[in-house]
């Protein structure tokens, strides 16, 4: 009966522990068959980024910034990387969520349409923050052997020393060390004669520049080149020429100053000089078509509408955005336009909708100080209009000598395209339109 019991117990123990062993491997084969299968899958969804199509003219650019690196995550349409063209900057975006793995291309390479670009496993971004680890829980052992707070409260401190004792092993530190220094003393040889250099001549100092010379070289940016490229072309195969008048700017700048609360509170936005020019000009354009012409081969070709360029400096460079049809807009719908595109400039966020074409450019040097400047044209185009700074000036009105604030302006014309009468009559009635902003309404 008794060995009976025993071999039912034995029996009991062996199957247990052939339930651990088990549930054990069991563990560990289902967590390699998940990490197969998370592999196996990110493998079959990788993709490759190409470089997208920028322009019909745009077939490469320069590969400026990457945003992302490898094990970043991105959402849909988020912005990977940037690439520089000669006109604008291309965004290249993920085409849907998921993790950057490799990139294929370094910045400041040249990087051609289609080409590929970056790898990356599309899928579910997890965005939430991982959890913390918690700390790994002693063992019973440990806490059984870490004496309590209470044990250590009750544990008496060291016994301190008596004042004889510590007296008495100072007296014999300072004993043993005198001795020690005695002996190295006795012992210690007696230092050689020191040996005479030979004096040496010593070269004659290098005389002093006042200053730095250092030279920095970098790369000019494919923008910098091409308005290069352009400013030299237009001013090889243009015969250019340019012309100056003088505007008393009174009655723009009293109309300027009686309406811009008003225009402010109203359209939310500045009433400048910009818009009285753009106006003017418009008016004049319609009056001298050929300032509003281009050459195209040995055509002359004439438009009944102004696209108006106005020239916005960037940190990149200057760029001309474009307004559509400037003759039909009032001075606020003017104002509107520049404004979101010298934002849009500002910002680098300009298409190449937003520059091309245009019939027409002004240039307001004027904002940074230039008293006088000979604007360049901007090909096809056949002139441009250069602004500057108001200066008060004396000026004989009526017999009289009055302080007048006086602009310098510039017309810049293509010779093959304007006679010299028809430059300086377009440039007169820009003018007379400014000093007397009423004849834009009769015009008009």
């Amino acid at each position: 009966m008794l060995s009976r019991r025993v071999l039912l117990i034995a029996r009991g123990r062996a199957l247990r522990a052939d339930a651990a062993v088990l549930s054990k491997t069991w563990k560990l084969a289902a967590a390699h068959s998940q990490r197969a299968t998370f592999h196996s899958t990110h493998l079959l969804q990788a993709e490759t980024v190409k470089v997208p199509q920028m322009a019909e003219s745009i077939s490469e650019g320069t590969l400026k910034s990457w945003l992302k690196q490898p094990g970043d995550t991105v959402q849909a349409d988020e912005e990977v990387a940037t690439i520089e063209t000669d006109k604008i900057d291309v965004s290249v975006n993920a085409p849907s969520a998921g993790r950057i793995t490799e990139l294929l291309a370094s910045e400041e390479d040249t990087v051609t349409v289609g080409q590929d670009l970056f790898r990356f496993e599309p899928g579910a971004v997890d965005e939430a923050a991982p959890k913390e680890q918690k700390a790994p829980e002693e063992s019973k052992e440990t806490k059984q052997n870490r004496p309590s707070d209470s044990q250590l409260e009750q544990t008496p401190p060291p016994p301190s020393p008596s004042p004889e004792e510590v007296r008495k092993k100072d007296t014999a530190g300072v004993q043993e060390g005198t001795e020690k220094k005695e002996l190295k003393e006795t012992t210690k040889p007696a230092p050689a004669p020191p040996k005479q250099k030979p004096a040496k001549e010593e070269p004659a100092p290098a005389p002093r520049v006042p200053g730095s010379r250092n030279e920095t070289r970098v790369k000019m940016n494919r923008m910098r080149l091409r308005i290069a490229e352009r400013l030299k072309e237009s001013q090889n195969a243009a015969a250019s020429l340019t012309t100056f008048n003088e505007i008393d700017m009174s009655s723009v700048m009293e109309l300027r100053k009686k309406y811009k609360e008003e225009v402010l509170k109203e359209h939310g936005v500045k009433l400048g000089f910009m818009s009285a020019f753009a106006k003017a000009c418009c008016l004049a354009l319609k009056e001298i078509p050929a300032a509003n012409a281009s050459i195209e081969g040995e055509e002359i070709v004439y438009r009944d509408y102004v696209d108006l360029s106005v020239a916005v400096a960037t940190p990149k460079g200057l760029v001309t955005p474009v307004v559509r049809n400037a003759e039909t807009m009032n001075f606020v719908e003017i104002e509107q336009a520049i404004a979101a595109l010298g934002k849009k400039a500002r910002d680098g966020k300009l298409s190449l909708e937003d520059m091309a074409g245009g019939t027409f450019t002004i240039s307001n040097g004027g904002v940074f100080g230039s008293l006088y400047g000979t604007p360049i044209i901007n090909l096809p185009q056949a002139a441009v209009l250069g602004m500057h700074a108001i200066k008060e000036r004396p000026v004989v009105v009526d017999g009289q000598i009055v302080i007048r604030p006086i602009m310098v302006v510039a017309l810049t014309y293509d010779h093959r395209l304007l006679d010299g009468r028809e430059a300086v009559t377009f440039l007169v009635k820009v003018r007379d339109y400014l000093e007397d902003p009423r004849k834009m309404l009769l015009a008009a």
